[in-house]
């Protein structure tokens, strides 16, 4: 089952990959555009695993079943 440090894992996986790619970056002119691509990707990534994660471990509405007729439903 999913828990809080799944979020801290893919933290510091995210951050581990950042520094990689921080100190593997090809060298040459376009060294800088390389680093500050690959580390936003990265962030970005993070950032949209992490709402989903979020959204679906706690929701912010609950789910209804819609097989149920109208005067049968639980209040």
């Amino acid at each position: 089952m999913a828990n809080g440090w799944s979020l801290v894992i893919g933290l510091i996986f995210i951050v581990l990959a950042s520094v990689v790619a921080w100190v593997f970056s090809p060298k040459g002119e376009n060294q800088t555009l390389w680093r500050s691509t690959l580390i936003l990707s990265f962030a970005s990534c993070y950032l949209m695993w992490a709402i989903v994660f979020l959204a679906q471990w706690h929701p912010l509405i609950s789910p209804k079943r819609s097989d149920i007729r109208p005067g049968r439903v639980p209040e």
